[in-house]
């Protein structure tokens, strides 16, 4: 008793202290206010009182009422200290950091000198603000070219087929080899050609008006066919390369650049009358930089003429190589004019190398465009449907650079491949080819029909589709058809459709569903189904409970709902759904393998109708997205996601048995921490407001642990191992963070693996059952290639501790595939 006497105390005392005291917080920014990650801010002679800015230059600390010095540091950067008076209300103090003032000598390249690589570029820094064009608002036209040419190995298969349909005679077919040549020139070569104007403002305003687009082939591993979504901007202090690289890349043009690059003299020449300096880069820590090449400095000026970069391998999302050249104009003596860039690029599969080159060409630099008052906005490009429609003409006149022969000749085969192929004729062949009826298609592929002319392709299953040897209540045989309908407007629809038949219980089942696409661009759809099947109880809940006869029960429904985005990065999604549900009671259930697989019996209830009425809320701030002719292409954007979730249980209506209301808030965001790597958080707190009938199937559950198999640690916890039920109020907390190679890779030799290390915490709290969890995680990851995709396999060690359970230890593995779409992985 005395000790629990001794602990309120203390926290009554801590609480006093804590709400006595000040919060003081701002934004900490450079030079040209843009914020300073993980910037360091004490109080002086009080060390212990310190924090960290932090991804956003955010920061925030408690101060008693008093009089204070605050210092701020941060590399590259001069200190700063800030004299403030903290008084009772709240404080905000923001502070602007300057470069570090670095002691440059005047530099001559012909003395012996130790390193006159570092001083010219010390010059060149020194001037950046000056001659970094992204520091003047400009409109330019920019010309983008980007091919990809696939090498492929001929099978051993295929090149003895090619042998075998050979002329007997020995005779050769001069028509037939270039034809064969032709077609494999057009299905192992892709191209894209872009016309547009860039509009651009400090400092980070842009807008893309795309005024000619074509595509030739594929465009999946084409980079850079847009200018909004990556610029290479190396008078940034961090380029954020999201959908390149895993890190951002530290620019070898900055001061926090000087202290992370080696510079190296290798070579002086004259050029327009112009000396030139060609310096080597090389990173000092090759754990966070991940960038080398050499840079072309004009003599006096200090003015960049070229960089040439490659990028290591290591953290690159798709590609085995990247490089980056840039040119720029110098004639003004005054900035750094781009004028063109060029990408050079590739991957490597089993049996099949991809290259890939974009050149890009900017001309027509006005540095007096005149914007409208919301010119720019958070929609970064606008494509228009004239764009897809430009003529041969056009680009003979527009290209700002000559096809290669190769390029000249697969434009030629692609057009007239295209125009042969747009014929009735041909349509109507190909159709009846593939809508021929072939017995694989019956036994294994599934029986399909398409009318390219009405847009619509249906299908019927495979009989190894229909097969369920496998299903609660014994095997089931369920045929099913697929149709699907697009029109031009980018408006879609399709459904399925099956029918199941149980063999042990001799019963029938069904369903059906159907989404109907109205609003490509605002993502309008509408959903409706209907359903007689077996359903789940904790439909998200551990492979090892799952599949338990008592978490199944039968259900027979109808559901109606809509999908809209309401306002930028603001979604609606309402759904209702009246369902009668029934127990499993009396069914027939297959328990040979009950001994070795536990399992359990079905519950035993009275059937009752629910009707159950939800609506979500999400809402992104600051939503980028570019606009194409009838759809929208999301972009990202550096605030989190808000949800709010609620669910009523409505009583009575078509004589519903439930009564109960719910409510649930959660976020979420992933954001890039500098160099250190890529952190995401999501948190949730969710509560049944009402809970007068309150079912089981209705109850929100605390899903358990699986074993052995890692699950995703935004959604759920790895050392939980019971599975709770709640009405009450839910508090949860997750973080991952991946240092891409940050950390690992100072280790000796660690970079050569491509290892990566993950960390991570998680929080639990159930007010009804007392019931708190914690974990912290950490593992080893490693990107594979998977056929043509990306396969990450991690192994983890867990530590949990609760007020319910011992501290315990536990190791699990991870399988995850990198999202092509928006080349991101599911945690």
């Amino acid at each position: 008793m005395k000790i629990n006497i001794f602990f309120v105390f203390l926290a009554l005392f801590f609480s006093s202290s804590i709400f006595s005291q000040v919060l003081v917080k701002g934004l900490i920014s450079d030079e040209r206010n843009s914020p300073i990650p993980f910037a360091k801010v004490f109080v002086k002679n009080a060390p212990d009182l310190r924090t960290i800015s932090d991804a956003n230059g955010n920061y925030e600390m408690r101060l008693m009422p008093g009089e204070y010095y605050l210092i701020y540091k941060a590399g590259g950067f001069q200190q700063r200290e800030s004299y403030l008076t903290v008084n009772e209300g709240g404080l905000s103090r923001n502070v602007q950091l300057f470069p570090s003032m670095l002691d440059i000598e005047k530099v001559d390249v012909k003395s012996k000198r130790f390193n006159p690589g570092r001083d010219i570029m010390l010059k060149v820094v020194k001037k950046r603000e000056k001659i970094n064009l992204w520091n003047y608002p400009h409109s330019v036209d920019v010309y983008i070219k980007a091919s990809e040419t696939v090498n492929k190995k001929q099978s051993k298969k295929r090149k003895k087929k090619s042998e075998e349909t050979a002329d007997p005679s020995g005779m050769e077919d001069p028509f037939a080899r270039n034809k064969e040549k032709n077609e494999s020139l057009a299905n192992n070569m892709n191209m894209a050609e872009l016309q547009a104007t860039r509009y651009w403002a400090p400092p980070k305003k842009v807008k893309e008006i795309r005024n000619a687009y074509e595509l030739r082939g594929s465009d999946r591993n084409l980079y850079y066919t847009t200018t909004v979504k990556t610029n290479f901007n190396f008078f940034e202090n961090l380029l954020q390369l999201d959908d390149l690289h895993q890190n951002p890349i530290s620019s070898p043009v900055s001061n926090p650049g000087i202290l992370s690059y080696k510079y190296r003299l290798t070579d002086k020449y004259e050029e327009d009358g112009q000396k030139i300096y060609k310096i080597k880069i090389l990173p000092r820590r090759t754990a966070t930089t991940t960038l080398q090449g050499y840079i072309y400095v004009v003599d006096s000026l200090w003015l960049i003429k070229k960089m040439e970069f490659s990028l290591n391998k290591g953290n690159l999302l798709v590609y085995d190589y990247f490089t980056i050249l840039q040119e720029f104009d110098v004639s003004s003596d005054t900035l750094c004019i781009l004028k063109k860039q060029e990408l050079s690029y590739g991957v490597k599969y089993k049996g099949e190398n991809r290259f890939g080159y974009t050149n890009a060409v900017f001309s027509g630099y006005n540095f007096n465009p005149r914007y409208a008052k919301r010119f720019f906005g958070t929609e970064l490009a606008v494509t228009e449907q004239e764009a897809y429609e430009k003529d041969t003409a056009f680009w003979s006149a527009k290209r700002e650079m000559s096809l290669t022969p190769q390029e000249q000749r697969f434009v030629i085969v692609k057009d007239s491949i295209r125009d042969a192929h747009n014929k009735k004729e041909y349509l109507d062949s190909v159709d009846a080819v593939f809508n021929k009826v072939t017995a694989l298609k019956v036994l294994w592929w599934g029986v399909e029909h398409r009318n390219r002319v009405k847009k619509t392709q249906w299908q019927i299953s495979s009989l190894a589709a229909m097969a369920r040897p496998i299903y609660i209540a014994g095997p089931r045989i369920a045929p099913g058809f697929y149709f699907f309908k697009k029109w031009k407007d980018e408006r879609m629809l399709d459904g399925y459709t099956e029918l199941t038949y149980g063999f042990l219980n001799k019963d029938i089942k069904g369903n059906s569903w159907w989404d109907f696409r109205f609003d490509p661009f605002h993502f309008g759809t509408l959903e409706w189904s209907v359903n007689h099947d077996f359903d789940v109880i904790r439909g998200y809940d551990a492979i090892t409970q799952i599949y338990k006869r008592e978490n199944f029960i039968e259900a027979t429904s109808m559901s109606l709902g809509v999908e809209y985005e309401l306002l930028n990065g603001l979604y609606l999604d309402i759904n209702s759904e009246f369902t009668e549900r029934r127990s499993l009671d009396g069914y027939e259930f297959i328990t040979a393998f009950d001994e070795d697989l536990p399992n359990t019996d079905p519950n035993e209830f009275e059937s009752y109708q629910a009707f159950i009425a939800r609506a979500s809320l999400s809402y992104t701030p600051r939503q980028k997205y570019m606009r194409e002719p009838n759809r929208k292409v999301l972009l990202g954007s550096a605030w989190p996601t808000f949800y709010l979730n609620y669910e009523r249980g409505v009583p009575s209506l078509f004589g519903s048995d439930i009564d109960h209301e719910y409510l649930e808030f959660s976020f979420m965001q992933t954001l890039k921490i500098g160099t250190l790597g890529t952190t995401t958080y999501r948190g949730a707190v969710g509560k049944f407001l009402s809970s007068n009938n309150l079912r089981e199937p209705d109850y929100k559950y605390q899903r358990r642990s699986d074993p052995i198999w890692f699950s995703n640690p935004l959604y759920s916890f790895q050392g939980l191992d019971s599975t709770l039920p709640t009405k009450d109020y839910t508090y949860e907390f997750h973080l991952v963070h991946h240092d891409n190679g940050a950390i690992i890779n100072k280790i000796p030799f660690m970079k050569k693996t491509r290892i990566g290390l993950v960390l991570g915490a998680a929080a639990l709290y159930v007010k009804e059952h007392n019931w708190q969890h914690y974990e912290i995680l950490s593992g080893l990851e490693r990107n594979f290639k998977f056929s043509r995709r990306r396969l990450r396999i991690g192994v983890y060690g867990v530590l949990s501790y609760g007020n319910n359970f011992k501290p315990q230890a536990t190791w699990k593995v991870s399988f995850a595939v990198l999202d092509d779409r928006n080349m991101k992985w599911n945690f």
